[in-house]
């Protein structure tokens, strides 16, 4: 898939600033952030606070862990992974008590030197699995590409009922458009062409 890159974090990768010169020593860094009801959670893998698009993310050093982000060809959905350690109880109550499945999730990368980031998955959160240890817990929690919304069947029907219903939803009272009024009585029509209609 065909991301955006800016000019800054070009200049970053490549000593001279040239994409066909040499690469230069970084230090990436990953942050997330996670659309939970109460809020947004942000986090990145470096140390303090960042602002990364406007937005504040917390510093989690090495207690963040990121897997199953890969490149993909084709149109399968890929999940991922994402995996914070050392948390107190009273975190994780909030996250037993949050509303956060099917809400989105997004995945940056970025190096340290600019503020630019790569966005390298985007998705919604699905399950949230903790592992208590005593006074700290480990919290996992499994995401969704967005490209799984392919995958699930369509509620839809090609009536009118099932037309008008999903136009109410999108902010209209009703369609101008009816042409599934007429699909009822399409079933059995016959349509000469060329030829005598049945009697």
């Amino acid at each position: 898939m065909s991301r955006n890159i800016s000019t800054s974090l070009l200049n970053q990768l490549y000593a001279d600033g040239d994409p066909t010169g040499s690469l230069q020593d970084i230090e990436p860094f990953y942050a997330i952030d996670l659309d939970f009801e109460g809020g947004n959670l942000r986090l990145w893998t470096g140390t303090g606070n960042r602002t990364i698009q406007g937005h504040s993310f917390l510093g989690t050093g090495s207690l963040l862990k990121i897997d199953g982000i890969e490149e993909i060809s084709d149109l399968s959905a890929r999940g991922a992974t994402l995996t914070l350690s050392g948390l107190s109880s009273t975190i994780i109550s909030t996250a037993l008590t949050e509303d956060y499945q099917g809400r989105s999730a997004a995945v940056y990368w970025g190096v340290l030197g600019t503020s630019s980031v790569v966005n390298v998955f985007s998705g919604f959160m699905d399950k949230m699995t903790i592992v208590d240890e005593g006074e700290m817990s480990t919290v996992s929690l499994t995401v969704e590409s967005k490209l799984i919304v392919l995958e699930r069947a369509s509620a839809r029907r090609y009536t009118h009922a099932s037309h008008q219903a999903t136009v109410a939803t999108e902010g209209y009272s009703q369609s101008p458009d009816t042409i599934f009024k007429w699909v009822t009585r399409l079933a059995d029509k016959q349509i000469p062409w060329g030829r005598q209609l049945d009697s």
